[in-house]
């Protein structure tokens, strides 16, 4: 019986082997990508049924990836495995590309269940995002709604337009720079933002900040 085929991006060694070792009894494993490039190299040679995708990968982050995966290897079944469990970045990822989205934290049979899943046509969403999206989704559910900023886009906007870096942003909500990064190009993307300076005058604008906070 042909096993299903399965290549892995993590650029953490230890997560790779770990994740060899619990799914080579019952699937083949083709191969491991560290980073976003990479993953789109061993993607198109070795044609996977199913792709396991960390969103915090270097070069090109996981998202990015995800999206060029899904026109490279149409057929292939893309798995989020990451320690984000942010609704944007998870609704990001399930809207665009994704078939599956999980956490790094949940148990390893949750895993073997998603895969299987995914293999089956479903979808997968671990229950504790899942929740938390549809809950997002029962508030809101018009798909043509007015685009509005998410709590955290705001969170976001704010620092940033304060003048703090990404960094700095990053260590005040408790995020990686990425997850910051990823926040500040989807807000300039969804409304039409073109540089830091239209980004600032957004925030006044949306009364994220003041002008009285940006003149002293």
């Amino acid at each position: 019986m042909v096993r299903p085929r399965i290549l892995i991006a993590d650029d953490h060694v230890l997560v790779v082997e770990a994740l060899k070792r619990l799914l080579e009894p019952e699937y083949e494993v083709v191969g491991s990508a560290s980073d976003g490039q990479e993953l789109l190299d061993l993607a198109q040679q070795l044609k996977p049924d199913v792709i396991l995708v960390d969103i915090g990968l270097p070069v090109m982050d996981g998202l990015t990836a995800g999206h060029q995966l899904r026109q490279i290897v149409p057929q292939a079944k893309l798995l989020v495995v990451t320690l984000y469990d942010d609704l944007d970045i998870a609704g990001e990822a399930m809207r665009r590309w994704a078939s599956g989205y999980l956490l790094k934290k949940s148990a390893a049979t949750e895993l073997t269940k998603a895969i299987a899943e995914v293999l089956r046509g479903n979808r997968y969403i671990t229950p504790s995002v899942g929740r938390r999206l549809n809950d997002e989704f029962t508030r809101d559910p018009r798909i043509d709604r007015e685009r509005t900023l998410t709590p955290r886009q705001r969170e976001v906007l704010q620092l940033l337009a304060e003048g703090r870096t990404m960094r700095e942003t990053a260590s005040l909500l408790h995020v990686t720079p990425r997850t910051v990064a990823f926040h500040k190009y989807r807000i300039m993307e969804e409304f039409g933002l073109k540089n830091n300076s239209e980004l600032v005058l957004f925030a006044i604008k949306e009364h994220v900040i003041s002008t009285r906070k940006q003149e002293t």
